[in-house]
Protein backbone atom coordinates (compact mmCIF):
# COMPACT_ATOMS: atom_id res chain seq x y z
CA UNK A 1 0.00 0.00 0.00
CA UNK A 2 1.14 3.54 -0.64
CA UNK A 3 0.06 6.74 0.99
CA UNK A 4 -0.45 9.97 -1.00
CA UNK A 5 0.13 13.35 0.58
CA UNK A 6 0.60 16.98 -0.36
CA UNK A 7 3.71 18.93 0.56
CA UNK A 8 3.32 22.69 0.81
CA UNK A 9 6.55 24.66 1.19
CA UNK A 10 6.58 28.41 0.70
CA UNK A 11 5.07 28.94 -2.77
CA UNK A 12 5.58 25.29 -3.81
CA UNK A 13 2.82 22.67 -3.58
CA UNK A 14 3.62 19.13 -4.67
CA UNK A 15 2.07 15.70 -4.43
CA UNK A 16 4.15 12.95 -2.88
CA UNK A 17 3.86 9.30 -2.06
CA UNK A 18 4.97 7.63 1.14
CA UNK A 19 6.07 4.02 0.91
CA UNK A 20 4.77 1.15 3.02
CA UNK A 21 7.43 1.06 5.73
CA UNK A 22 7.11 1.37 9.52
CA UNK A 23 8.60 4.89 9.55
CA UNK A 24 6.41 6.09 6.67
CA UNK A 25 3.30 4.71 8.41
CA UNK A 26 4.26 6.57 11.61
CA UNK A 27 4.55 9.82 9.64
CA UNK A 28 1.20 9.13 7.93
CA UNK A 29 -0.48 8.65 11.32
CA UNK A 30 0.77 12.06 12.51
CA UNK A 31 -0.45 14.04 9.47
CA UNK A 32 -1.08 16.92 9.19
CA UNK A 33 2.36 18.18 10.23
CA UNK A 34 3.76 21.69 9.89
CA UNK A 35 7.21 23.07 10.53
CA UNK A 36 9.79 25.65 9.51
CA UNK A 37 12.14 24.82 6.63
CA UNK A 38 15.83 24.45 7.29
CA UNK A 39 17.97 24.25 4.17
CA UNK A 40 21.21 22.34 3.70
CA UNK A 41 22.30 22.70 0.11
CA UNK A 42 19.49 21.29 -2.01
CA UNK A 43 17.74 19.68 0.94
CA UNK A 44 14.87 20.95 3.07
CA UNK A 45 14.45 19.39 6.49
CA UNK A 46 12.38 20.13 9.58
CA UNK A 47 11.67 18.48 12.90
CA UNK A 48 8.48 16.41 13.08
CA UNK A 49 6.64 14.75 16.01
CA UNK A 50 7.81 11.26 15.06
CA UNK A 51 10.49 9.25 16.79
CA UNK A 52 11.94 6.24 14.96
CA UNK A 53 15.17 4.31 14.93
CA UNK A 54 17.30 3.97 11.82
CA UNK A 55 15.85 1.25 9.60
CA UNK A 56 18.05 -1.69 8.55
CA UNK A 57 18.16 -0.18 5.03
CA UNK A 58 18.81 3.43 6.16
CA UNK A 59 21.30 5.16 3.88
CA UNK A 60 23.05 8.47 3.36
CA UNK A 61 23.13 8.18 -0.45
CA UNK A 62 19.70 9.23 -1.69
CA UNK A 63 18.13 10.10 -5.03
CA UNK A 64 16.82 13.44 -6.20
CA UNK A 65 13.13 13.54 -5.25
CA UNK A 66 13.35 11.07 -2.40
CA UNK A 67 11.86 11.84 0.99
CA UNK A 68 13.63 10.75 4.13
CA UNK A 69 13.29 10.61 7.87
CA UNK A 70 16.49 11.57 9.69
CA UNK A 71 16.52 9.63 13.00
CA UNK A 72 19.32 11.71 14.54
CA UNK A 73 17.33 14.95 14.17
CA UNK A 74 13.78 13.50 14.19
CA UNK A 75 13.34 15.37 10.92
CA UNK A 76 11.53 15.00 7.62
CA UNK A 77 13.82 15.59 4.63
CA UNK A 78 13.14 16.53 1.02
CA UNK A 79 16.13 15.90 -1.27
CA UNK A 80 16.28 17.80 -4.57
CA UNK A 81 19.99 18.13 -5.44
CA UNK A 82 23.50 18.39 -4.05
CA UNK A 83 24.03 18.80 -0.32
CA UNK A 84 27.24 19.85 1.47
CA UNK A 85 28.00 16.13 1.99
CA UNK A 86 27.63 15.26 -1.72
CA UNK A 87 30.62 13.88 -3.60
CA UNK A 88 28.89 14.13 -7.00
CA UNK A 89 25.59 15.58 -8.29
CA UNK A 90 23.47 13.25 -6.15
CA UNK A 91 22.15 14.27 -2.73
CA UNK A 92 23.82 12.84 0.34
CA UNK A 93 22.31 13.10 3.81
CA UNK A 94 24.41 14.20 6.78
CA UNK A 95 23.94 10.69 8.22
CA UNK A 96 21.74 7.74 7.19
CA UNK A 97 18.03 8.40 6.70
CA UNK A 98 15.06 6.08 6.41
CA UNK A 99 13.79 6.62 2.86
CA UNK A 100 10.03 7.07 3.31
CA UNK A 101 8.83 8.07 -0.16
CA UNK A 102 9.26 10.39 -3.13
CA UNK A 103 7.77 13.49 -4.68
CA UNK A 104 5.53 13.11 -7.74
CA UNK A 105 6.61 16.31 -9.49
CA UNK A 106 9.81 18.15 -10.37
CA UNK A 107 11.92 18.19 -7.18
CA UNK A 108 13.87 21.21 -8.47
CA UNK A 109 10.84 23.37 -7.62
CA UNK A 110 11.92 23.19 -3.97
CA UNK A 111 14.91 25.43 -4.81
CA UNK A 112 12.41 28.32 -4.58
CA UNK A 113 11.73 27.63 -0.89
CA UNK A 114 13.68 29.88 1.48
CA UNK A 115 14.92 28.84 4.91
CA UNK A 116 12.27 29.65 7.50
CA UNK A 117 9.33 29.07 5.14
CA UNK A 118 6.41 27.08 6.53
CA UNK A 119 6.29 23.48 5.33
CA UNK A 120 3.10 21.45 5.63
CA UNK A 121 2.52 17.75 5.10
CA UNK A 122 -1.13 16.79 4.64
CA UNK A 123 -2.97 13.64 3.65
CA UNK A 124 -4.25 13.59 0.11
CA UNK A 125 -7.97 13.19 0.67
CA UNK A 126 -8.26 11.01 -2.44
CA UNK A 127 -6.44 8.15 -0.67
Amino acid sequence: MSYRMTIGAGSVTMEAELNDTPTARRIWEELPIAGQANTWGDEIYFRIPVSAEAAPDARAEVEVGELGYWPRGEAFCIFFGRTPASTDDEPRAASPVNVVGHVLGDPAAFREVPAGATVTLERDEAT
